[in-house]
């Protein structure tokens, strides 16, 4: 009952601070008014410029903020215990990451649609716009490499997610095509793809699990390149190409709308699957993981200041100002949707990130329970506990929850033999992924939902997610590249196709480097520098923020406070990465990463000094837009 009590006491948060401190943003500090006119009206070409329902742009600006992001961060961060990661994602999504996303919005729905880099050029100085462009190509590159190697180790991991995953993209065009040529309803259309995709994931979980590995004989890494994370890394780059220069329309508006149904689904299930855990007794996440660690290893970062980097999207995140500035604000059709939006989309990551934190620990407990079939209960079964291999003892939901994180202790699993766990590397992201896939379709058995086809669904859920963010990341480097061509005067990068193949293929090269297991996972050793990157990011948004509202002449101190903490969490994580005595990169001799660190940090300072210099004659001048025919469409 206290697993299910905590849940609905977020839920139950996240809704009477839309209604609350979201609609006072959006009537006393940002005053929407639902007859502005809005970019996608004013400059509207149906291929970015595209006057869209607010339900399908939910759809689409929500998938393209979730991605993995709000799973694998709440993931990882549980190995520092429960509660902690609990209330950042709670009080982080509704005071800073709900008004981070909604402030880029409103100020890009102000700005003919400008990215927030592109505004900073106006509101902080021109060389603040070109600091905060390198700022953001930077991070997308470690964005489209990671979540390209990620989907790809999903795919070699969850062989039953392909099937599903790729039938939705012919679907996705089929709708988009019916809505936009023919005039049809996007909803029922979209339910139905929803249910064949179900169907898919049946076939693969139980017929035809798409296995590239086991069908040719491939290795998952290797020493050449001829290995299936390379294959499906740019089979998926090739995707992300077609997809970010077709209309939005076509494919991506469809798509993260029957995403968006397939995460409301899930997480219904597995709301209800909790629930009736909860009433059982099966899952319990006060005995499953501890509240708040205390035997963690000493390679292990502090939680002070890692849990705000590790965390990111489920409570705030710089990516989310590149979609609330690069996509949405182009495609909204009322000034008024903006709350719904914005504030809204945050709120229910937030929601999805706290489902997150339950499944990896009272979930993954749930894995020490077998059903036994019980003609003396109500449900025809119970659960009863599993034994140690040779023992009267039982498995405990602790043994469970620390085999998937690297806490000092010796676990005795159920065969009955011991495992020293106790260094913070020792287990790795298929580790942290699998602790949601695997706790949520734990979940789900408990609704009479086989574990196989409930796995299958998290692992849909997860790659479907992390494709969306990939091809809508595509899309807004693409934006990125062509503004800091045109400020450079690089006319051949300001061509959509050719800024889109620079891009990827940028991309490609970061995420193929040369590791220790060959191509492919060199690439993973810029995973560190994703989450510093992307929280700072964060903060130089809040800068611009600021920067708008007070040359209005409006209260600035709700964006202020959080600008102040996310400038510094993410510059003391990264400082601590760079120089920590034996873990650090300097002093393992990392120069890739250390090199990448002194040019983030470099960039950040000469932001926050180009703030400073402006600030003086800030207040109370509002900078006006150029002749519309100044402006060039991407």
């Amino acid at each position: 009952m206290s697993t299910l009590f905590i849940a609905v006491l977020s839920f139950v948060g996240f809704i009477v601070a839309y209604h609350t401190y979201g609609k006072w943003l959006a009537r006393k500090i940002f005053g929407l008014d639902p007859q502005a006119k809005v970019p996608s009206q004013e400059l509207k070409d149906d291929v970015d410029y595209v006057p869209t329902k607010k339900e399908v742009i939910f759809g689409h600006h929500f998938t393209s903020i979730a991605g993995t992001g709000p799973i694998v961060g709440p993931a990882i961060a549980v190995f520092w215990g429960w509660l902690p990661a609990l209330l950042w994602v709670v009080i982080g999504s509704v005071f800073i990451g709900a008004v981070h996303d909604f402030g880029a919005l409103v100020v890009s729905l102000r700005n003919r649609g400008q990215s927030v880099g592109e505004v900073a050029g106006r509101m902080i100085g021109p060389r603040a716009k070109f600091l905060f462009l390198i700022v953001l190509f930077m991070g997308l590159t470690i964005v489209l490499a990671i979540f390209g190697l990620v989907i790809a180790l999903i795919f070699s991991y969850y062989p039953e997610s392909v099937l599903s995953v790729w039938v939705e993209i012919p679907l996705a065009i089929i709708i988009g095509v019916w809505i936009y040529r023919r005039g049809g309803n996007i909803l029922i259309p979209s339910i139905i793809a929803l249910g064949i995709m179900y169907v898919a994931m049946a076939v693969g979980a139980y017929i035809i699990p798409i296995d590239i590995g086991a069908w040719f004989g491939i290795p998952l890494l290797g020493q050449t390149y001829l290995n299936v994370v390379v294959i499906w890394t740019l089979v998926l780059f090739v995707y992300c190409f077609i997809a970010s220069v077709l209309p939005v329309w076509t494919l991506l508006q469809p798509r993260d709308f029957i995403n968006s149904h397939e995460l409301v689904l899930a997480l219904v299930l597995l709301v209800l699957g909790l629930a009736v855990a909860g009433f059982t007794g099966q899952a319990n996440l006060f005995s499953s993981a501890p509240a708040v660690a205390s035997d963690i290893p000493a390679d292990a970062p502090p939680i002070w200041p890692f849990l705000f980097i590790t965390i990111a999207c489920g409570a705030v995140s710089g990516f989310h100002c590149m979609v609330s500035s690069g996509t949405s604000s182009k495609q909204i059709a009322s000034e008024g949707d903006a709350q719904y939006v914005g504030y809204g989309a945050m709120l229910l990551e937030g929601g999805l990130a706290v489902v997150v934190i339950i499944a990896c620990c009272a979930g993954i407990g749930m894995g020490v329970f077998d059903r036994t079939p019980d003609p003396n209960s109500a449900a025809g079964y119970t659960f009863q506990p599993i034994l140690k291999a040779g023992s009267t003892e039982a498995v405990t939901q602790q043994d469970a929850w620390r085999t998937r994180y690297a806490t000092t202790s010796t676990v005795t699993k159920a065969d009955g033999t011991t495992e020293v766990v106790g260094s913070w590397g020792s287990h790795g992201l298929k580790e942290k992924v699998s602790a949601f896939v695997d706790g949520g379709g734990n979940f789900l058995t408990s609704l009479g939902i086989p574990l196989k086809m409930g796995i299958a669904i998290m692992a849909v859920l997860v790659a479907s997610f992390a494709a969306t963010t990939l091809d809508t990341a595509t899309r807004l480097q693409r934006y990125v590249i062509h503004e800091i061509a045109t400020t450079a005067n690089i006319k051949p990068l300001t061509n959509r196709y050719i800024a889109t193949g620079f891009a990827l293929l940028i991309a490609a090269a970061v995420a193929l480097l040369q590791g220790a297991k060959g191509p492919g996972s060199g690439g993973l050793t810029l995973w560190p520098l994703f989450g510093a990157t992307n929280q700072l990011l964060a903060g130089l948004a809040f800068m611009v923020i600021v920067f708008y509202l007070i040359r209005r002449n409006k209260p600035i101190w709700f964006a202020f406070l959080p600008m102040v903490v996310m400038l510094i969490m993410p510059a003391w994580a990264m400082l601590h990465q760079m120089f920590a005595p034996e873990t650090g990169w300097l002093a393992n001799g990392n120069y890739l990463l250390f090199g990448f660190g002194i040019v983030v940090e470099s960039l950040q300072a000469w932001m926050i000094i180009e703030g400073i210099l402006a600030w003086r004659n800030a207040r109370g001048n509002y900078p006006e837009l150029p002749q519309l025919q100044t402006v060039i469409s991407k």
